[in-house]
């Protein structure tokens, strides 16, 4: 039984209806182009078994492929085509398989192009769909052979569907040597699809609604991904969108030195950047507030591009601070992602999703350099990074990144700068002293109020992280390469027990 149905046809695409601020507008035409590959198909399928599923009929008119090559795709996302959607399959006559007849002008495309028409007039009359399919333009534009023809089919098209309470979908492959535009003119909106192939990795996707009349949208690029079970969008992020009230609390590290360092704790609700050269412990500063959390009944979203889960839950543990079950606990959702096969929007989603659904108030990227191998260019990374950021801390969330540095000591240059974006920054250091290479950490900004602006030696051991006191006697550390100005302070001692677990 055919339910009430709103103004506006959803698509039964994840995200394609956020972008497009509710769906298609019923009884108007719409216009899908992308190049083949792009998932127009799988698309247009989703678009009508939503309608069947509301109980509307549904037609998919096919000129360029057949009746089973569309169940079979359907089916490779384990999706049925059942009664509510008839597919008419319009293919050429077989005398233009004949190679003799090929070469007469009995059939002209003037004579074709308009029993197509006719054709497609008739399986509409007999179906009366509330929810049409053509697919593809591309075979109308070489009937027509010329553009004036081929507009005016279209708008002959239009005219007739108008009359109707039909929500049409115009499917295109843009295959033609002189693609026109002329359909953009005359529908009511067009989503243009977009495959693109980077220097390594998987095929990025991507969308972008070009034109929508009397309706607003949300504008831009749209990144999206064709899985088993259809398409999926990730709309862009516009933190602006998702403000929040919340307490603006401090919180603990749970280690007193490293809270003296920074003021008291970290304010919820804020992004800390943790930045320095490979194997300083940056990882480990960040799972101290992991361990907090935990103590303090929170759950935890950790993203990692760069280490082996099992290595680093092995590593961790030899530290005191046991990963694993904290995830069997259910405190940490912890994902191991490949830079190569994620695009920017589809990580945005799956940190929005953590925050959403499991309600994490902690999460940790670990590294911005893996992060940075996701994206097309460093002005990329920057705009996301702002908006994911600026939508984490409206949410109430403590967000902490890493960064490693080029180098181990001396001048050191970071791949992308992003210090600029984060509520505070802890930087750590390498620094040598009486013939040890020891490690330092100084937090160089916080915006949410005070901090020490001292420097403190930090050991890595199997009881986690040990801070000493601020190193007075000292002038370079940050620099890597330290000369004693003062009388000789005592450092924290090493021993062979304590051993190194960076």
């Amino acid at each position: 039984m055919s339910q009430i149905l709103s103004n506006k046809a959803e698509t039964g695409v994840q995200g394609l209806d956020d972008v497009l601020s509710g769906g298609f507008t019923r009884r108007h035409v719409f216009l899908l182009e992308g190049s083949p590959g792009t998932g127009k198909t799988t698309i247009a399928l989703q678009f009508l078994l939503e309608g069947a599923k509301l109980g509307e009929r549904c037609l998919y008119i096919s000129l360029s492929e057949s009746d089973e090559e569309l169940r079979d795709c359907a089916q490779s996302h384990g999706m049925e085509i059942g009664d509510g959607i008839e597919i008419f399959e319009l293919v050429p006559p077989e005398s233009l398989l004949d190679a003799d007849q090929q070469q007469s002008l009995l059939y002209s495309s003037d004579l074709e192009l308009g029993e197509t028409t006719k054709l497609i007039f008739e399986a509409f009359e007999r179906v009366k769909p509330q929810r049409v399919v053509i697919d593809s333009l591309s075979e109308i534009r070489l009937l027509a052979q010329s553009s004036l023809r081929y507009r005016r089919q279209i708008l002959a098209l239009k005219h007739f569907f108008s009359r109707s309470d039909a929500t049409v979908l115009l499917l295109d492959d843009m295959t033609s040597e002189n693609f026109d535009k002329t359909v953009h003119s005359v529908v009511h909106g067009v989503v243009h699809l977009e495959q693109l192939a980077p220097d390594y990795g998987s095929e990025r996707r991507r969308l972008r609604v070009i034109k929508y009349r009397g309706q607003s949208f949300r504008g831009g690029y749209h990144d999206f991904v064709i899985k088993t079970g259809g398409v999926a969008v990730f709309p862009r992020l516009r933190a602006i969108e998702h403000k929040t009230g919340f307490e603006r609390i401090t919180l603990s590290s749970g280690l007193p030195e490293f809270d003296g360092l920074l003021g008291g704790g970290i304010e919820r609700g804020s992004s800390t950047l943790l930045i320095g050269p490979a194997g300083t412990g940056k990882s480990l500063f960040a799972l101290q507030f992991v361990n907090a959390a935990a103590q303090r009944g929170e759950k935890t979203a950790i993203f990692i591009f760069d280490e082996e889960l099992g290595l680093l839950f092995a590593r961790t543990k030899a530290m005191g601070i046991d990963l694993e079950k904290l995830r069997d606990d259910g405190f940490i959702h912890i994902e191991q992602l490949d830079a190569a096969e994620l695009s920017p929007g589809e990580f945005a989603q799956r940190v929005r999703d953590r925050v959403a659904t499991y309600e994490a108030k902690t999460v940790i990227i670990d590294s911005i350099n893996g992060y940075q191998a996701a994206m097309p260019e460093e002005n990329a990374l920057i705009l996301h990074m702002h908006e994911l950021l600026q939508y984490l801390n409206r949410q109430g969330v403590n967000t902490f990144l890493t960064v490693a540095q080029h180098g181990l000591v001396g001048d050191m240059k970071s791949p992308v700068d992003v210090t600029y974006l984060a509520d505070s920054v802890i930087l750590l250091r390498y620094f040598e002293a009486f013939g040890k290479v020891r490690r330092a950490v100084s937090v160089i900004k916080k915006r949410t109020g005070p901090h020490e602006d001292t420097i403190r030696e930090f050991r890595i051991s199997h009881v986690g992280l040990t801070l000493g006191e601020p190193l007075s006697g000292f002038q370079g550390v940050l620099r890597g390469v330290p000369s004693l100005v003062g009388e000789r302070q005592p450092l924290l001692p090493l021993t062979d027990e304590d051993g190194d677990h960076s």
